[in-house]
């Protein structure tokens, strides 16, 4: 068995959705600095947040058919970061290195002050696709260098509510599956875990915070055991569906254990391979989980999600997505397949490039 707790690398932070309308540069201006000051970003940097989101935000006001702004707080390890994240459904950018120069114009959507973005943010990315959408990641890290992937692997999900609901359901972790020794945390297995409590509103965010609490303490290191210790945590609650992965991409291993309605998937060369969940309620009705085990090919993308996301969603209908940060590969997943009238969790692994 391994220690009482494993050191934790990403769970979901503070994450506030805004909608597109009339007041939304103001609002997205307001939470960007409220959540970079939270952070302890410097006055200078708040000033930088302020203008990136107020820009992103006036952008999808002006050109976006529908949209979304997300200012989240990103968690990694003992790091912190300012996500301003802005999604939208379009035409897309047609010329996407014209509409990242400085002070560039373009009729599509996100497009203007695209370079002012990605001068003023610590970190950057975007993905467009023609006719459909795009997704931008402007990131301000709390120290204002941000941390080297230590774990070899990078994270990124979003989570969010079902319309007229503050309070989501659905969640995610990620830890390692045992301390690592010093100097092997790239080599480290990890443990992923996408919870869908069940329902949605306060019960349900309820679950999902008990589930969170029980992946953490666990002192399994296998999906396994995690999902029994999960189990025991969330009687007398609604109960949920869960998956649990170990994710061991130096050895080109996955192990995987489910019970409910969720989906996970390798996504590899342009393909996706699922590995499927026993029926039952974790919490309710434990089934023996049985362990499935994958190869992860040198490139290949975990996704997890919950069934806010219709699972018919495809890897070719997303060219040149999967090599793009996860955050931004959730965000675009989210933006096309996913449904209001649920809660909605979407977890993104892949191994960082050197």
């Amino acid at each position: 068995m391994g220690p009482v707790t494993a050191p934790l690398l990403s769970e979901p932070g503070e994450t506030v959705w805004l909608r597109v309308d009339v007041g939304l540069p103001m609002a997205a201006r307001r939470e960007a600095a409220r959540l970079a000051r939270r952070l302890g970003i410097g006055e200078d940097r708040v000033a930088s947040a302020e203008i990136v989101a107020t820009e992103a935000a006036t952008n999808l006001q002006r050109h976006a058919v529908d949209g979304a702004l997300v200012l989240r707080v990103a968690l990694d390890g003992e790091h912190a970061a300012l996500d301003i994240l802005a999604t939208d459904t379009g035409p897309g950018i047609a010329d996407l290195r014209a509409a990242l120069r400085d002070g560039a114009s373009s009729a599509g959507t996100l497009g203007v002050g695209l370079g002012a973005i990605v001068r003023l943010a610590d970190a950057f990315d975007i993905h467009t696709l023609a006719g459909r959408g795009t997704a931008l990641l402007a990131r301000f890290h709390a120290d204002g260098r941000g941390a080297a992937c230590a774990s070899g692997v990078e994270i990124g999900g979003l989570t969010r509510p079902i319309g007229g609901e503050e309070m989501c359901g659905d969640t995610w972790a990620v830890r390692y599956a045992d301390t690592p020794a010093e100097g092997a945390e790239a080599t480290t297995p990890l443990l992923a875990m996408m919870c869908d409590g069940l329902g949605h509103g306060p019960q349900a965010a309820r679950a999902g915070e008990v589930a969170r609490e029980a992946f953490r303490t666990s002192r399994g290191t296998r999906p396994q055991a995690v999902l029994e210790d999960m189990h025991r945590a969330l009687r007398g609650t609604r109960g949920a569906a869960v998956a649990v992965v170990r994710v061991d991409f130096p050895g080109r291993q996955i192990e995987f254990a489910g019970v409910g309605n969720t989906t996970t998937c390798l996504v590899s060369d342009g393909r996706r391979s699922s590995l499927l969940s026993s029926p039952g309620i974790v919490g309710a009705h434990l089934p023996r989980a049985r362990s499935i085990f994958a190869d992860a090919a040198p490139g290949a993308v975990l996704v997890m999600h919950s069934d806010g996301l219709n699972d018919r969603w495809s890897p070719g209908s997303f060219p040149g997505l999967f090599a793009r940060t996860p955050t931004v590969v959730a965000a675009q997943i989210l933006r096309d397949a996913g449904a209001r009238r649920d809660d909605i969790g979407v977890l993104v692994l892949k191994a960082a490039t050197s």
